[in-house]
Parts: C-alpha cells; sequence; structure tokens
C-alpha cells in the first residue's frame, strides 16, 4: 500500500509539472505558441520576451507553484508509520525530479516543454526554502551585472551543492539519513540546468545569447 501511495503522488507531481502554463497562456489569451517565437522555450524567459511582462508573470508563478505543491503534497506520507521523517525528504526530491520532467517533457503539450527553471525553484523551495532562497540570491546578483536568465540560471543553479556543502553539518543533523541523497540530489540539479541550457551556453560563448530587460517597453 506504501509503494502505491508514493506512485500515485510522483505521477501527481509529474501531472502537476506538466501543467503547460506557458503554452496555454499564449494561445488562449495572445493567440501565440510561444514555442514557435523567440527561443521557442515554453517558459517564463521566452514569454517575457516575446509577449512582455503581463504573459511572463502569471507564467512564472504558476510553474513555481505547480514544482512546490508538487514536492509539498509528499508530505502527506508522514501519515504512514513505515515512512522515517528523513525519508519524507528522500521522497520530495523525487517529486522533485517528477515535476521538472513534468515541465520538460509535458503529456498536456505534447512532450515539449521548457527548460524547467521555475518550476525547479519552486520544487527546491518545497524541500529547502532556506538554501533556495541563497540560489535566488545569486540568480538576481548575476542578472543585475550581466542581464543574461540563462547565465543567472546556470551560475545560481551550479552554487546549490555549494550551498549544500557548505551546510551539509547543519542538513545531517536536520535530516540524518537523508543527507546522502540530498547532496546527489543538488549535483543533479546543477548538470541538470547545464545540460538543458546546453544552446544557451553555446550562444553565450559566440556572443549572440540576447538580453533579458524585465522593464524594457515592447
Amino acid at each position: 500500500m506504501t509503494y502505491c501511495a508514493v506512485l500515485l503522488l510522483l505521477i501527481v507531481a509529474y501531472l502537476f509539472g506538466s501543467i503547460p502554463s506557458a503554452v496555454w497562456i499564449g494561445k488562449h489569451y495572445f493567440g501565440v505558441d510561444i514555442r514557435e517565437h523567440g527561443s521557442k522555450n515554453a517558459g517564463a524567459t521566452n514569454m517575457l520576451r516575446v509577449l512582455g511582462l503581463r504573459a511572463a508573470l502569471p507564467v512564472f508563478v504558476i510553474d513555481f507553484m505547480k514544482g512546490f505543491v508538487a514536492v509539498t503534497i509528499m508530505a502527506l506520507m508522514k501519515f504512514d508509520a513505515s515512512i522515517s521523517p528523513a525519508w519524507i525528504i528522500n521522497l520530495k526530491i523525487f517529486a522533485v525530479a517528477a515535476s521538472v520532467l513534468g515541465h520538460i517533457f509535458p503529456i498536456f503539450a505534447g512532450f515539449r516543454g521548457g527548460k524547467g527553471v521555475s518550476t525547479l525553484i519552486g520544487a527546491v523551495t518545497g524541500v529547502q526554502p532556506n538554501l533556495a532562497l541563497l540560489c535566488f540570491a545569486v540568480w538576481v546578483i548575476v542578472f543585475i551585472f550581466t542581464h543574461y536568465v540563462s547565465l543567472s540560471s546556470m551560475v545560481a543553479g551550479c552554487s546549490f551543492p555549494i550551498f549544500v556543502a557548505l551546510f551539509s553539518s547543519t542538513l545531517y543533523s536536520r535530516y540524518g539519513e537523508a543527507s546522502w541523497l540530498f547532496i546527489i540530489f543538488s549535483i543533479s540539479v546543477a548538470v541538470l540546468l547545464l545540460w538543458t541550457h546546453r544552446k544557451n551556453i553555446v550562444r553565450l560563448r559566440q556572443g549572440v545569447e540576447p538580453k533579458t530587460y524585465i522593464w524594457k517597453k515592447r
């Protein structure tokens, strides 16, 4: 019964992640399939570049919340006596993977989604909000100085395992046996962000990566 419950919640996490907010909002309110414009990425950044802040903001909020909710519902397993508090964290980490995969390969949008950054931020916040806040601070600092969303995301993602390593003793005392998986998870996050931004890395090296200005008029 425990395994069935975990599997069901992971499927729900994937379905939450699969909600293609950028695609639906773009088509319904602007008559645009965002995957055919700009960077062709179904995410908040491309919505901002193509359709402006009023389109990008709700997409970011929805993508953030679907990751956060997908992870938070795993707390329901605490009512199962066979699941320890440490394993609740493990299950939340699995839910992060499920929700981000849902965003990248959404079943509701032909498996053509975005890069999963906003959903990943929300999901990580559901696991460890303090570390997510530190990574967000890194993102803001890099973005202010460069105006490259892709570079900001990659630097913030790569800083995540560094923060985990710096606070590993605290994490171990809090999560016990879950700490090792949390470290692996943080490294996986950095690798995933580098992989999903591999085309951006090429454009950054070539000097043709577009900059993003949040308040710039269109």
